[in-house]
């Protein structure tokens, strides 16, 4: 007996599951020549997934788009996902096994204009949470229309490319700081700062926000993409990590700023006084908890967790 991929219904079946022959039988009704109201004809995709009744409709839907596409068998090596150049990747976890997370991480990390769209059976919500936080835009639980999933594909290419123009104008210099949206990296002094997609991502919102106070609620829901469940710290944690890197790199200069209770701030200042060996962060062992250090620390250190 086959094993459950996909659908959920086994490989040795042929027959489509309902939602891919439903599909099938509106794509065979549609007049000849049909096509999306606003087709984006320039993507290219490719479909990491081995239900060959989904795939096929998604291929089928795809060419009348006029999408290229490029059918995956196995995760490939990242150095051959970027020569493929594709625009988004629709990718089954089910089918890579313990290695899924990390092919995620990995591919995110590489790649960080790639649209990654999971489309696999039931799993978790913390499952579905961590993978949307190591790099998937969007997550879609088969059995599911492919029509759905490739509105969903469109959406997530739209809004990279939509993030892409507002970034194409150069570098944005601050301090020492030199951020380059188009390379996904930061620099100081000519020297690599090196960070994840999602702490460039946080860095490179909060310095577009000119001096602007941004709210933990407004960080996650531009960064992540959805909205921040009731006491998620996943913003306190990465902005934890990129002040630790920006102050290895950059001790002279205080970059983001903390308003207690309410979110962030980016505004680059010249440290006063002696700057210390370790970055005071370090000093908090859950991040996050800043709003709670007992006030016993002296002024000098409260002033520095104050910015």
């Amino acid at each position: 007996m086959g094993s459950t991929l996909g659908c959920g219904r086994p490989e040795a079946v042929t027959d489509l599951c309902p939602s891919c022959e439903e599909a099938v039988n509106v794509l065979d009704a549609r007049p000849a020549g049909h096509v999306h109201s606003k087709p984006m004809s320039d993507m290219r995709l490719a479909i990491l997934d081995s239900d060959s009744g989904f795939v096929r409709v998604l291929v089928k839907r795809a060419g009348d788009l006029g999408w290229q596409l490029r059918r995956l068998e196995a995760a490939p090596r990242t150095d051959d996902l970027v020569a493929m150049r594709v625009n988004a990747l629709v990718v089954d976890l089910a089918l890579l096994g313990p290695g899924a997370s990390d092919f995620l991480e990995r591919v995110s990390d590489t790649l960080p204009g790639l649209g990654i769209v999971v489309c696999t059976g039931r799993s978790s919500v913390s499952q579905r949470v961590r993978g949307l936080r190591l790099g998937a835009d969007d997550w879609v639980t088969k059995p599911c229309h492919p029509e759905e999933v490739l509105a969903r594909v469109e959406a997530v290419v739209r809004r990279r490319k939509s993030a892409s123009a507002r970034v194409e104008t150069g570098p944005l210099v601050a301090g020492e700081l030199e951020i380059r949206a188009d390379q996904f990296q930061a620099f100081v002094r000519g020297a690599t700062i090196e960070l994840t997609r999602r702490e460039f991502e946080v860095l490179q919102l909060l310095a577009q926000s000119e001096a602007k106070v941004l709210q933990r609620e407004e960080i996650y829901q531009a960064v992540w993409g959805y909205a921040m469940a009731h006491g998620d710290r996943s913003v306190d944690v990465f902005i934890r990590k990129v002040r630790l890197k920006l102050e290895q790199n950059s001790p002279g200069w205080s970059y983001i700023h903390t308003h207690f209770g309410v979110g962030y701030r980016f505004d680059p200042e010249r440290r006063g006084g002696e700057v210390l060996d370790e970055p005071l962060e370090a000093l908090v062992a859950d991040p996050g908890l800043e709003d709670e250090l007992p006030m016993e620390l002296d002024a000098e250190l409260l002033t520095r967790l104050a910015v």
